[in-house]
């Protein structure tokens, strides 16, 4: 029967991305972890990971048990969060997917409240795109996430508001304009960011009924400014967590006005510690 200790060193390493990186968040040595996944492959009778000079891939027997082995510890997380709710406490590890343009902002503030009531949870915070967060909540490596809102099948609750604005090159036509529309936005071309930022402004070009020219895409906003910089095209990103712009960017507010609604979101299955956040959050935006 594998053991606890087996499932949480294969999680740890699959989320972390090595043996090293797992022993670490794990509190072991890094050849304790080797024999505890090692002895969770002999118990199963088959190899779990795929061991490169540099890299670590799942084998088809490693993903079906990588799903089992979230659903067993979160099972294990509910039942102590359970028995400690009873017992007047809440105690556990919360686990929050948030997006880096916003942890600064908005969910450190409310992390540092959550820690000073509940200092018996340990907190465990990932970061990654929009997509990235949704599939950590659908895939249970986090219990709670920052997503856009409106978001369908999980309970919500509003944590901020990000004003989306226009970045251009210093020397484009658009950059002397105090605002700038959509219209004509979209006769430049375009660098689109994938970390979940057009889902918010495309609704709004469709509903002006323009199309972007997209000549790039990517991830990281630090990426974004620097193509902007480049003078190759301009783009829409959130106003709220902007690195510091580079020499020859500007930003300039959008037309008609466009909102990104940001919210913690949680599975109605998630623990007490993820619904006691849930909770503050709720709480703080009455």
């Amino acid at each position: 029967m594998p053991t606890l200790l087996q499932l949480q060193s294969l999680l740890a390493v699959v989320d972390e991305g090595g043996f090293t990186a797992a022993s670490h968040r794990l509190g072991m040595s890094q050849p304790a972890v080797s024999r505890a996944v090692a002895a969770l492959e002999k118990e199963l009778g088959s190899p779990l990971l795929v061991r490169g000079r540099r890299s670590l891939a799942l084998t088809d027997a490693g993903s079906s048990a990588i799903l089992h082995a979230r659903e067993a510890l979160r099972h294990l997380t509910l039942l102590r969060s359970e028995v400690a709710t009873l017992a007047g406490e809440v105690t556990g590890t919360l686990s929050l997917a948030s997006l880096p343009s916003v942890t600064g902002t908005l969910v450190a503030p409310e992390l540092r409240t959550f820690s000073d009531h509940y200092p018996a949870v340990t907190i465990r915070l990932l970061e990654g795109s929009e997509q990235e967060v949704r599939d950590w909540l659908d895939q249970g490596a986090a219990e709670a996430g920052v997503v856009s809102l409106p978001v369908k099948g999980l309970d919500s609750a509003v944590i901020g508001d990000q004003d989306m604005v226009a970045v251009l090159p210093a020397d484009n036509r658009l950059a002397g304009w105090n605002a700038v529309d959509y219209v004509e936005l979209a006769k430049e071309p375009f660098i689109r960011s994938t970390g979940g930022c057009a889902d918010v402004f495309m609704p709004m070009a469709q509903q002006v009924g323009v199309d972007f020219d997209v000549a790039f895409e990517a991830r990281e906003m630090s990426a974004v400014l620097e193509i902007v910089r480049g003078g190759l095209g301009v783009s829409i990103l959130p106003s709220a967590g902007l690195p510091t712009l580079p020499d020859g960017v500007v930003v300039r507010p959008l037309v008609p006005k466009t909102v990104r609604r940001l919210g913690v979101a949680v599975s109605a299955s998630a623990s007490a510690p993820a619904q006691a956040f849930l909770e503050q959050i709720a709480a703080h935006k009455r």
